[in-house]
Formats: structure tokens, sequence, C-alpha cells
């Protein structure tokens, strides 16, 4: 799907959706849970499909009542379970490590570019601990149960190898550490993922390099749950107020573990205007200068990032981003080609961009941007196009159903124009 962005000034007020990362991990806990649960949710996406079906797989049932979703915990099933993850590498990474836990025979499966997304690190621990895998990509299969131990990785590669073994560790029988061989990078996840295993009742003791997970845990479940806002999707729109005209994002939890929470700081940083009441945060236009960032905690705000130094005077440069290539994209080339076609001069280098703002230049003829398959440009680009006075077609934009399939209904309810080609 190709779709036309017409300039356009966004502003408004936003309900943010419910945190795709916060539901991924609330849905896994209530499948191990030892009750149903009731989780309340505003709005899904295709990710969270994709984790849906795999606990389905797994024995896990899901019930859509009114407004909520019932999770029925797993229920111990012998055949080989055949988990298709979509695109979601969440959904692999978190529920490789708990099929292993639960001892299942699993084939599992993804399209898009997750099959090329690297796993070997877990694949490899998990034989190390008693399982069978095929495969250190997709599709593989796995079989054995895992058993518990050491276990040593980086903590600059994936944080979503810690989330996934830090649900598993805790149903096996024996104690289980993991210790991190390296410095923690986007460590916001892995405290959302603390902060879901103790709403469940699960007990790990952190370690100066890693944790200490006791075996022979439960999951209990409370009944009911909410998942917390976006942050992360908030990010597009807030960045947007702070090139043009307020936007408020409503249903925001300060006290939220979720790490893009950090877009209001890094806002503040390029000179925006900033006010938090409750649940409710608005961002409003200032005066926006060039900065530098590290993206080492907060790579899923690079993109939109990129977006707010194309509009402020000088140079931004944004560092320790390097894992943005192994992402849907390779982020930091995709943005690069972005905001070149947008007339922003941007150097690219091997971990990072160097954005030159404030001299964006009007490109000549049709400028079509290539969404590469990936959400977060495409959110990017069209906010882009809106805020920089630009008209262009986002080819691929269906990609935003990955995360906020209601992205470009609030887009133009904010004032910018999209029309499907």
């Amino acid at each position: 799907m190709n779709i036309k962005i017409s300039r356009g000034i966004l502003g408004g007020t936003v309900q943010m959706i419910s945190s795709k990362s916060d539901a991924h991990r609330l849905f896994i806990g209530a499948a191990l849970a030892d009750m149903p649960t009731e989780m309340v949710l505003n709005g899904r996406s295709e990710d969270l499909e994709a984790t849906i079906l795999c606990l389905q797989a797994l024995g896990a049932d899901f019930l859509l009542q009114e407004k909520h979703l019932k999770v029925i915990p797993v229920a111990k099933k012998e055949d080989m379970a055949v988990m298709d993850c979509r695109e979601s590498g969440s959904t692999l990474r978190f529920l490789l490590p708990v099929a292993a836990a639960l001892g299942r025979s699993v084939l599992v499966e993804g399209k898009g570019r997750l099959p090329q997304r690297p796993i070997g690190i877990l694949t490899e621990l998990l034989r190390e601990h008693g399982c069978f895998v095929s495969s250190d990509q997709l599709p593989l299969e796995m079989h054995g149960q895992l058993k518990g131990g050491t276990f040593s990785l980086p903590g600059n590669v994936s944080s979503q190898f810690i989330t996934g073994l830090l649900f598993a560790l805790p149903l096996l029988e024996e104690d289980s550490e993991i210790i991190l061989t390296t410095e923690v990078e986007s460590r916001g996840y892995i405290d959302m993922t603390l902060h879901t295993l103790k709403r469940f009742g699960i007990e790990v003791k952190e370690r100066e390099k890693g944790f200490f997970i006791p075996g022979g845990q439960r999951y209990h479940s409370s009944g009911v749950m909410q998942a917390d806002g976006d942050w992360s999707n908030a990010a597009f729109w807030l960045t947007a107020g702070a090139m043009g005209e307020a936007i408020t994002c409503c249903g925001l939890q300060m006290d939220s573990p979720q790490g893009d929470k950090a877009i209001l700081d890094i806002l503040k940083q390029f000179g925006a205007k900033v006010e938090v009441a409750g649940e409710t945060v608005t961002v409003s236009h200032g005066k926006l200068k060039g900065c530098v960032i590290d993206a080492a905690q907060i790579p899923d705000l690079v993109p939109i990032l990129c977006i707010a130094a194309a509009a402020a005077e000088g140079k931004t440069e944004i560092r320790n981003a390097s894992r943005l290539r192994i992402k849907e994209s390779d982020r930091l080339t995709a943005m690069t080609d972005c905001l070149n076609r947008l007339g922003v001069p941007v150097e690219e280098k091997q971990d990072g961009l160097v954005i030159h703002g404030g001299k964006s230049t009007e490109q000549q003829g049709e400028i079509r941007i290539d969404s590469y398959g990936d959400h977060r440009i495409v959110m990017s680009a069209a906010v882009g196009a809106a805020m920089l006075g630009r008209e262009v077609i986002i080819e691929g934009a269906e990609a935003v159903a990955k995360s906020y399939p209601a992205f470009f209904a609030e887009f133009i309810r904010l004032g910018g124009g999209a029309d499907v080609l």
C-alpha cells in the first residue's frame, strides 16, 4: 500500500494505544499463570497477534470479551507446536526459551526480515542446557527439556534474549543464573520484564553482572491486568508537537518502566516545551537546536529523533546506534535515505548519524520514500513530510500495522493529509 502525504501541520490530542512491549510481556505472564487473566488493552497490532498465535500453539487460549481479552493459561500438550512468529522479533526471542522450559517440541517460522535477524547466541544457550535446536535461523525445530544452570551472554546484543530467559528460567526445577559479559544496552526493556515478573509473583535477584533466578516458581495472576500506554508510539506525536502546534498524548504513565519515555528529556534537550499533568503529556514548539544523542538505551526512538534533528538548527549527532542495523530494516541506512529524499543533509556512520538540521531544501519532482518494510520508518517519514512541508509518497505504508494500525487515522484526525493510492 502506498500513501501520499500532503502538507499539513499536526496538532491536537491523542489517546495513546496500549504499549506493545508491555502487552507482549503481560500475555506471556498470563499464559504461564495459575488462573485466567482479564487483560485490558487499548488496541492491538500484528506483533501482538503473533504472540497470541504462538501462545495458543503452546496451549494457551485467548477469548475476546467486550473490550477485554481473557487469557486462559497453557494446558500441557504433547504434539509438536507450530509457532509462526510472523515478523515479530519479540515473539521469537521471548517464546523460544519459554517453549524450551515447557519441554515442548516446536517448529518455529517467521517472515519478512525476521529469519535474517540474529538468534545464534540464544539457540546456542538452549543447546548447552539440554535442547536440540536444528538451526540458528528460521525456520527451525526444537526438542527437549531446558535445564537450569548458568547462562552467559553479552548484554549489548539484544535485551530480548535476556527477557526470554527471565520468563523461562523460573519454570525450571533448578536454580539458574544469567551472567552478562558486557554492559547492558536497552536496559529499559529488561526493567519492563522485571516489573512484569514481579506482578506475577516471580522472584528474580539482581546481581552485579546479571540475575539469579530461583527454580520451581509459579506465575500467579491477580485476575485483571492493564497494559500501560505506549511511550514508543507516543514519541511520533510528541515530536510533531515539538515541530509545530502543541500535541497532547493521554494515557501515559510517568512511573512506567518503558525506556522510551526518555523522549521527553530528549525533546527538552532539543529545546521543546514539555508539560506533564498526571497521565497527560503536552509538547509544544520551542526554538529547536541540534544536540548529541546516545542511542544505546533508546534504539527505537532513533527514527523519529532523526525528524526532530531535521527541524533543529545546527548539527545533531546520534551515537551508539549500530544495533539499528539489525532491526526490521537497517534503520541507519533507511533513515539516511528518508532524510535525503526530504532534502535534509545527513552523514551515515557505522554506529550513528550526523544530521545537519535547519537546512532542508525543497526537492524537485515526485518524492517517493521506501518504507523498507519497517513500521517506524513509515511513521517517521509521515511526520517528517508533514512537518517539513513536503508532499511525498510512502511505499509499503501498510507496515504500520506491525505496531500501530490506527496511526494514519490519528494522523489525519490531527490535521495531516494522507491518501491511499
